[in-house]
């Protein structure tokens, strides 16, 4: 045998150990990571059934980085085409996009993919629908049609089938929309999807309607709603809910039409808050631990693989022992590595469950408050606007001082609704401290005069000292001072029986610009003890239970005065003996300002409201509520404006259409279609009329949402009756209604 020939043997025995081991531990590589890449969409398809829409992104992201890792293609277009639809559902369509648009380049020029291709392209249908943009939203449908159309998967076709009705109806091609919702239809029957058959139903329902087809809109109404109940379907439930209630009213029967709605706006109601479920998932904390772990093991392979290096002159019996000891020794770390990662995922799963808890526990206090804070501020608007209705009203003297009394308690109620139900935002300092010019002593004597009856009733004294040498203007906040001196002395009325309860107000010190006063509020009631003053500031503490239970309350009051206080740069100061009572004290430095204060300014003229320019003036009121539909309907008409009412959103949208109106007052909440529908609508056929949204609901995180419907203001109920006017008359000068 030839030395060269030799040469060429050696160094085929020197290479194999190395390729064949290079090769052992890319597969196997490659097998565990697809392994833990099957295993964790298996984890957050079981969550998505559980409606657990966070912990599902998280794992299915988790799950998308281990296959950009290896560059699995496949993996990597599934993954994101996953996550796409879970952000659809969940309203991010940023998101979605970017997913869909990673899925759909992983797709792209493989046969393998065809399938995930076509449901890509339906989600992007999906995305552009949800965004109204028609035109690309077709184009994509018919793309996700060419690549499945001999894939043989009716229930993808059945999907493209109805939103191409939906695209169709919107242009009010009801009968081609029709012919849509059949194809639709005929699809989900040979798919057997009964969520499909009850969802073609429901639109065709729809159509038939718009048809004036009742008898057969009916029929498939009922057949959407039987399979819904059978299967449990509570959103498409909802949706034919509101269909047969339409139905219904063209029949005329109206119980069943009422019945109908009110189920639907229900389901409505008790759902609306849940599209912001899914949370940032660019800050996952088991990340890079998940990396460099899955490092430490491909290096682990790789620096064994070296070792085959230097087998030089090994004969093929020990190229054999060593292949077989590295697969042993691979499988036996596979093994490890496999209860390594069990663990650790086991670990992230429950950092994860708790962390969700929390989240949920902060988003449904947070859901309460929202809820509270709308529900009181709806009878509020009733309140206040009676009130300013009937002070126009020539009043007697008598009444008069009852009425400001109500409407003095009414201003302070609907700051306690802004600032105190929230009581995260009173403590992140996000309440914005106002500068007003205002009558502090008359601010002190309205609160004494509200909270008269109720010292009277408990035998009470209440005594006012005011040092005369205070100014009788100060620049600062009165609803504040108005909110912390309720607290107190409301407080201190009801520890008190058969007592004194006594203000006092102090000049301390004073300049040209500035005026530092000391406030007292001094009881001879119950008095707390010395443990129980340690602890009396946090929210929701009182002295014991059995106060609780003697006195009533929530225990927020001294909590939200030292909120309040710091706001301000100061701080409550309390001396209380146990059964002689109790004084609470703090300082607060006033700007001075040479501005006329309350007394000389009672109409607060500070708005440039042109009244005679607004006379005349054809306003359209959409409220559903009667009893605000007649309030803000008589505040228009005393300013001799001209007033049309609407019911609910359709009909504002129809009145809109036909009628010439100046300008449109909008609620939000109503039956049928929101008020945020309702001016989208509009803004379709008019986009210069004023839409000012006037609204209970609380508009700080929603501003921005108002503003990309088409609402060109927002009146927050219940309002000031010339902030009312002023914005009115704002939205009409925009509109070069008038110069």
């Amino acid at each position: 045998m030839s030395k060269y020939l030799i040469r060429i043997l050696l160094f085929m025995l020197f290479n194999l150990p190395t390729t064949l081991v290079a090769q052992e531990i890319d597969l196997a590589t490659q097998k565990v990571t697809n392994q833990k890449i099957d295993s964790l969409l298996t984890v957050a398809a079981t969550a998505i059934e559980n409606n657990d829409y966070n912990t599902s992104a998280q794992i299915m992201t988790r799950a998308r980085i281990l296959a950009e890792k290896t560059n699995n293609k496949g993996r990597i277009g599934i993954t994101s085409s996953a996550l796409s639809r879970l952000y659809l559902l969940t309203g991010n369509i940023k998101k979605a996009k970017e997913e869909n648009e990673l899925a759909i380049k992983m797709q792209l020029g493989s046969t393998d993919y065809e399938e995930n291709l076509g449901q890509s392209y339906i989600t992007a249908g999906k995305i552009e629908l949800h965004e109204r943009n028609y035109p690309q939203a077709s184009e994509y449908f018919e793309k996700a049609t060419e690549v499945l159309k001999n894939k043989r998967r009716p229930e993808l076709l059945s999907k493209i089938y109805l939103n191409q009705g939906i695209i169709a109806l919107t242009k009010n091609n009801t009968q081609k929309a029709g012919e849509l919702f059949d194809m639709a239809t005929s699809q989900a029957n040979d798919a057997g999807s009964k969520f499909l058959i009850a969802k073609s139903n429901i639109q065709k329902a729809e159509v038939l309607l718009l048809q004036k087809k009742i008898d057969d809109a009916s029929t498939a109404i009922n057949t959407a709603q039987e399979i819904s109940i059978a299967e449990n379907y509570p959103s498409l439930l909802s949706e034919s809910y509101r269909i047969s209630s339409h139905i219904a009213k063209e029949q005329n029967d109206i119980p069943k039409a009422y019945e109908h709605i009110t189920l639907y706006n229900n389901y409505i109601e008790k759902n609306r808050k849940n599209k912001d479920l899914v949370i940032s998932i660019n800050q996952l904390n088991d990340n890079q631990s998940l990396n460099d772990q899955l490092k430490k093991d491909i290096e682990l392979e790789r620096a064994r693989s070296s070792k085959a290096n230097t087998l030089t002159t090994v004969l093929s019996i020990a190229m054999i022992t060593i292949l077989s000891l590295l697969i042993l020794s691979l499988y036996k770390n596979n093994n490890l590595r496999t209860k390594a990662n069990e663990l650790l995922q086991a670990k992230n799963t429950e950092l994860i469950v708790a962390k969700d808890n929390a989240e949920k526990a902060s988003m449904v206090k947070a859901q309460f408050l929202s809820t509270i804070t709308h529900e009181l501020r709806t009878p509020m608007y009733a309140v206040t606007g009676l009130t300013h209705l009937l002070l126009s009203e020539n009043p007697t003297p008598e009444q008069k001082k009852h009425l400001d009394s109500l409407k003095f308690s009414g201003e302070y109620l609907l700051s306690l609704i802004n600032n105190i139900l929230d009581l995260n935002k009173l403590e992140a300092n996000k309440v914005e401290v106002e500068q007003t010019a205002f009558n502090l002593k008359k601010r002190i004597e309205d609160v004494l005069f509200a909270l008269g009856k109720s010292a009277k009733d408990k035998g009470n004294k209440l005594n006012f000292e005011f040092d005369e040498d205070i100014p009788e203007e100060v620049l600062g906040d009165p609803l504040m001072i108005s909110q912390i001196l309720i607290n107190l002395v409301g407080n201190a009325v009801k520890f008190t029986r058969d007592g004194n309860v006594n203000v006092r107000v102090q000049k301390i010190r004073q300049t040209e610009s500035e005026a530092h006063l000391h406030f007292e509020v001094e009881d001879t009631g119950e008095g707390i003890s010395k443990k129980k003053q340690k602890n009396i500031f946090q929210n929701f503490t009182q002295g014991s239970v059995a106060i609780n239970r003697k006195f009533g309350g929530t225990g927020l009051g001294l909590s939200i005065v030292k909120n309040l206080l710091d706001l301000l740069g100061s701080k409550v100061e309390l001396e209380s003996t146990l059964g002689k009572g109790s004084k609470f004290s703090f300082d607060i430095k006033y700007n001075l300002t040479k501005q006329a204060g309350e007394e000389s300014n009672p109409h607060n003229i500070i708005y440039d409201i042109d009244y005679v320019a607004l006379e005349n003036r054809k306003i359209l009121v959409v409220e559903d509520n009667k009893i605000n539909q007649m309030i803000t309907r008589k505040i228009l008409e005393k300013n001799k404006m001209v007033c049309d009412v609407a019911d609910n959103g359709e009909i504002a949208v129809e009145k809109a259409r036909n009628q010439d109106f100046d300008l449109i007052l909008m609620d939000i909440h109503m039956p049928g279609i929101s008020g945020i529908e309702a001016t989208e609508q509009i803004r379709l056929f008019d986009k210069e009329i004023p839409i000012l949204a006037l609204t209970a609901v609380t508009i700080d995180e929603n501003i921005d949402e108002f503003h990309e419907a088409g609402f060109n203001d927002i009146i927050p109920k219940p309002y000031k009756v010339e902030e009312f006017f002023q914005k009115i008359h704002n939205g009409l000068k925009q509109a070069k209604v008038f110069n």
